[in-house]
């Protein structure tokens, strides 16, 4: 009896004291659970982004203050000069107008500073094709920077903008002009090195004649030397020879038919009587006589 009335005794006050102490917890709702995901992504994606950007623009400034890879384009900025010209403005000095810009700028001329301008492009072109694989092959030994590789990507795109506006303009002045202007500037640059090479030639003309001189005067001293002739002997000899080939350069004289004493100038010429028939009949007797003596 007094085992089963402490066992109930004893589940009884240990169920009474857990259901008073811990009480259940409130249920949250959907969006408290939501908010907080939300505001770790918003977090994140801010960060991230204001990093790129922070990013973005120091590349940029870094970009901006690195030296370009040409100078600055003179004959771009000459072609946009004749095409945006204001033909109100007037040049003055003091009160008075001293001359007049035309009305328009004529088409020839707009057409040839565009070729100029398409001439100094193909010459930047080449600059740059050139310049790639060395340039691939410094960067991938450590020779060169970054930075020098990325004013030469610089410089491509730049130079890719530029084509695309220079064929654009040639459109604009004839339809498929685009298409053979620069084929045109090609051919302009190829005369222009023609035209280098040889004024280059004739500049080392002179230098190269007196080497070769001095050269041609050592071998023959040379060969005069080992057949035993001395250096006067070889000189008078060239000088006779030089004489022959003088006299036998001058063209020969005809010679001059000798007058007859008692003659004129003009022969006179005797005329037989009688004409080509007379002369016939003469022959014919010739003949009956020869024929007779037979």
């Amino acid at each position: 009896m007094d085992n089963s009335t402490f066992n109930s005794t004893f589940n009884s006050t240990n169920t009474n004291g857990t259901s008073s102490d811990f009480p259940p917890l409130p249920k949250k709702s959907f969006w408290t659970n939501l908010l907080l995901p939300t505001l770790y992504l918003i977090i994140v994606i801010g960060s991230l982004y204001t990093f790129s950007s922070t990013y973005r623009k120091r590349q940029l400034a870094k970009a901006a203050k690195l030296e370009p890879w040409f100078p600055s384009h003179r004959q771009r900025d000459i072609y946009l000069s004749l095409l945006h010209l204001d033909p109100s403005e007037q040049v003055v000095a003091g009160e008075k107008a001293l001359s007049k810009l035309p009305d328009k700028v004529p088409d020839s001329v707009l057409k040839a500073a565009l070729l100029q301008r398409a001439l100094e492009d193909i010459k930047r072109i080449v600059q740059l094709r050139q310049a790639k694989p060395a340039l691939q092959t410094l960067l991938q030994r450590g020779s060169v920077g970054d930075d020098l590789w990325k004013r030469f990507l610089t410089a491509e795109q730049e130079m890719e903008a530029e084509v695309k506006d220079v064929v654009n303009e040639a459109n604009a002045f004839s339809d498929n002009w685009g298409q053979v202007v620069f084929q045109s500037a090609n051919e302009m640059n190829q005369n222009l090195l023609i035209k280098q090479r040889l004024a280059e030639i004739q500049e080392t003309l002179q230098a190269e004649k007196a080497w070769w001189e001095k050269k041609r005067a050592g071998v023959q001293a040379e060969f005069l030397k080992e057949n035993g002739v001395t250096a006067s002997e070889a000189a008078k000899e060239d000088e006779i020879a030089k004489d022959g080939e003088a006299v036998e350069d001058k063209p020969a004289e005809a010679p001059v038919p000798a007058k007859k004493n008692g003659s004129s100038d003009e022969d006179t010429v005797i005329v037989e009587a009688g004409g080509p028939s007379a002369q016939t009949q003469g022959a014919g007797g010739g003949k009956g006589k020869k024929k007779g003596k037979k």
